[in-house]
């Protein structure tokens, strides 16, 4: 039981860190402008298509699969941060004195665009994604360790530690802080806020684009679609861990994690998965509607 126990944990520390990663572009976005980003989860498909594309131009040039898994990452975090920034500068900047509504709606439009697009130009055929970490597996202490899970919760926690390290203990980071603090009066002391704005989708997206790898690698048949419920977990997650909280949205992922693994264990099936994560929601919002590390926000006037 307690080998069970060990085994349900580990790939539930495999799950969350994806959910994790994806999680932080929600709570960095919602943090600074007070935006639900509703096309995070198709930006985090965008970016697994582009490793899969990355992937596959390197692989048949006999590198080592370190190169390949090195190359692909830093290529999707590279172009998915771009895209992240054009839709801030297309799709959101000129929203920003509109009705919240307005950008909500445009969010969801952004999204569908880009699963359309994906669609149109890839069909609607399932991807495999290849192997890029060896196959392979350590038994310890009756545990089944493979270097897949082992690379996937390393990377993750890497990336979430130099990404708490840089909101807070950067210029770039303090910045941003500031903006969602006050964003009115930091102009006045010569931040440049749509500059650290646009950055901030940068990193965000390009977060969700290692995710995207991550997840690539771990549940490797993909499709223009997926990133509606990825996306929909990885928001839940932000919202459990307390939205526009760094520390929270990765608490959020591994708890939404351990929700997707250990259902099916506590319960008579799968399709249970769904149900616990939304009543999950449901009650945080009602007992504590800014979740695990959130605070409350007061209106100033």
């Amino acid at each position: 039981m307690l080998q069970i126990l060990g085994q349900n944990v580990l790939n539930a520390l495999q799950l969350g860190s994806v959910y994790a990663l994806i999680a932080l572009g929600y709570t960095m976005v919602y943090g600074i402008l007070t935006l639900i980003n509703f096309a995070h989860g198709d930006i985090f498909m965008v970016g697994t298509y582009l490793a899969l594309a990355a992937a596959v131009f390197l692989l048949p040039l006999g590198l080592p699969l370190p190169v390949v898994f090195v190359g692909a990452l830093f290529f999707s975090m590279v172009l998915t941060a771009l895209l992240g920034v054009t839709i801030e500068r297309l799709a959101y900047r000129p929203l920003r004195q509109a009705p919240r509504v307005s950008a909500v709606i445009t969010a969801l439009g952004v999204g569908l665009f880009l699963e359309n697009f994906t669609l149109g130009l890839l069909g609607p055929e399932p991807r495999q994604f290849p192997a890029l970490i060896p196959w392979g597996a350590w038994e310890v202490a009756g545990l089944t360790i493979t270097p897949l899970q082992v690379s996937i919760i390393l990377v993750a926690a890497l990336l979430m530690v130099l990404l708490d390290f840089l909101v807070r203990r950067t210029l770039l980071g303090m910045a941003m802080r500031a903006i969602s603090y006050n964003r009115p009066i930091v102009p006045l002391m010569g931040v440049p806020v749509d500059r650290v704005i646009s950055l901030t989708f940068a990193i965000g997206s390009a977060i969700a684009a290692a995710g995207g790898l991550m997840y690539g690698l771990a549940y490797p048949v993909l499709d223009p679609y997926m990133g509606i419920r990825i996306g929909w977990w990885a928001f839940i997650s932000a919202v459990v861990g307390g939205i526009g909280n760094i520390r929270g949205a990765m608490l959020g992922g591994f708890i939404l994690g351990a929700v997707e693994i250990f259902t099916p264990v506590l319960l008579p099936s799968s399709t249970y998965r769904d149900f616990v994560a939304f009543s999950l929601l449901l009650l945080l919002l009602v007992f504590k509607p800014t979740g695990l590390l959130g605070r409350p926000v007061f209106e100033r006037v």
